[in-house]
């Protein structure tokens, strides 16, 4: 059954730099930096204060991504990584049970994964951040196997869900002028032109590509909801940003919405975060070092 999730509850160096290791990695995610750490909050919703640097995804985990992550560790579909509505939406599965393999339909190989809950996200991190090919899915960033609580992120994670104060501020923060924006294309106004809601389906990701967030975001407003890492009341999980069955109030950033974790449908997604390359932060250290020698000059 497809599955279209809304919802309105709420308060009213641009590379692809890899964390793991090369040998193994095949997906690159394009990582965009945040930094201004130790902003404030946005004052009409207490969201965004982040107190260090990190990166997020530029784009949506798309099809071919994800596909990934499934020919590396699906082969039996443990844990249930691949929803067969998923073959509506780009990603295929044949053959048998220990020998499943996955192939992207042509033409969507560009399109937000979909049909996948916080779990499958949460595994994707682990795996991502383990050095993909045959790391492991079910430790990392979090631990999924025999956890049946609350599941938070590890101390030390390196890619994992993005909190919901570092999606917000990515969205939504313009570092330059230290202020928020209403929706993440920097502005206080959207239309169908700056983003894909109130449509009849997903687009490739990065498709409105004049429209980013100040910190070069693309579809952080419409396109999937992205899950992140909030956990808000009961278990339910945070989800921000609207999708293409939408209307432009849930681009808000005062509008929230969030499910249970095993929810999956034809308009949910998500996007990944990290820490910064331990080289950039040496840089930064070096930078600021050389500062002080020429100050105490």
């Amino acid at each position: 059954m497809k599955q279209h999730i809304r919802f309105t509850f709420g308060l009213a160096v641009l590379a692809g730099v890899s964390l793991v290791t090369p040998a193994l990695a095949v997906v690159n995610i394009a990582w965009v930096p945040v930094g201004n750490a130790g902003n404030t909050a946005d004052p009409s919703t207490g969201y965004g204060s982040v107190a260090s640097a990190y990166n997020i995804g530029k784009y949506e985990v798309t099809n071919s991504q994800y596909a990934e992550f499934l020919n590396a560790k699906g082969g039996s579909n443990s844990n249930g990584i691949y929803n067969s509505g998923m073959a509506s939406y780009g990603i295929a599965q044949t053959g048998s049970s220990g020998s499943y393999s996955y192939s992207v339909t042509g033409g969507l190989e560009n399109r937000p994964v979909v049909y996948v809950s916080w779990y499958d996200a949460a595994r994707f991190t682990n795996w991502l951040g383990n050095g993909q090919g045959t790391g492991d899915m079910e430790t990392g960033a979090y631990t999924l196997s025999g956890n049946t609580g609350i599941i938070t992120v590890n101390s030390g994670a390196t890619v994992y869900l993005p909190s919901e104060n570092e999606w917000y501020k990515a969205a939504y923060y313009n570092g330059g002028t230290s202020t928020y924006s209403l929706y993440p294309n920097g502005q206080n106004t959207i239309t169908t032109v700056d983003a894909n809601y109130g449509s009849s389906g997903s687009t490739n990701v990065g498709s409105y590509g004049g429209d980013p967030s100040s910190y070069g975001t693309f579809d952080q407003g419409g396109n999937v909801w992205e899950w992140n890492d909030a956990v808000n009341s009961g278990a339910s999980r945070g989800r921000r940003g609207g999708s293409w069955y939408d209307d432009y109030y849930s681009l808000q950033s005062s509008n929230r919405g969030g499910d249970d974790p095993s929810i999956e449908g034809t308009n949910v997604g998500f996007r990944v975060a990290s820490v910064p390359e331990p080289a950039s932060v040496v840089l930064a250290m070096v930078a600021s070092g050389m500062l002080l020698i020429r100050r105490k000059r």
